[in-house]
């Protein structure tokens, strides 16, 4: 599938593993592929992203800071702690509790004051779920080639945190296809 990603999807899948590598994470998640795709200039995605009231350097930082909140909270997105909450548990409390006794980010899983073995990042269920979407959705649109662009239009229709992220950023699925390919839809598989 590699050889079917443009050039700017190449870039965004190595500055995930790159976001792997610097949050000292055990492979590279779907929110290392948003990361990467914050990054990018000059590419179909960063038009959309910019489109959309996601450009500028704040609203970006926004982005990294719930998706680091998310990751303190291990991986549950906001909707999931507020069920947790209707349940009576109280994520933020656990949390805290956690990061009492064994320090900030204690249930993010980062490793980073472990030692790391210099082999490939593997990518992790969720990673590979946005890349086969990505996929399916470059097939539904038929364009011929896998771009960064497919990359932003999976995230935001998968469940989890990147697309809760996005979508409170004001980024849906329904706008940026709006914005990438015009009025009309097609149907994701």
């Amino acid at each position: 599938m590699f050889e079917r990603f443009t050039k700017d999807a190449r870039a965004v899948v190595q500055g995930a593993v790159a976001q792997c590598e610097r949050s000292g994470s055990g492979s590279v998640d779907p929110e290392h592929l948003l990361l990467a795709l914050l990054d990018r200039r000059a590419s179909r995605a960063s038009f959309a992203l910019t489109a959309l009231g996601l450009a500028p350097e704040e609203r970006k930082e926004s982005v990294r800071q719930a998706l680091g909140d998310a990751r303190r909270r291990a991986g549950l997105s906001q909707s999931e702690a507020d069920a947790l909450a209707g349940l009576g548990i109280d994520v933020a409390e656990i949390v805290a509790r956690v990061e009492e006794v064994h320090g900030v980010g204690a249930m993010s899983g980062d490793r980073k004051d472990k030692e790391w073995w210099s082999g490939r990042r593997t990518f992790s269920r969720g990673a590979k779920n946005v890349l086969e979407k990505a996929l399916r959705i470059a097939v539904a649109h038929h364009d011929r080639h896998i771009g960064d662009e497919h990359f932003l239009l999976a995230l935001t229709i998968l469940p989890g945190v990147p697309g809760e992220v996005l979508a409170d950023h004001g980024v849906t699925h329904e706008a940026a296809t709006r914005v990438l390919y015009g009025g009309g839809e097609a149907k994701a598989g």
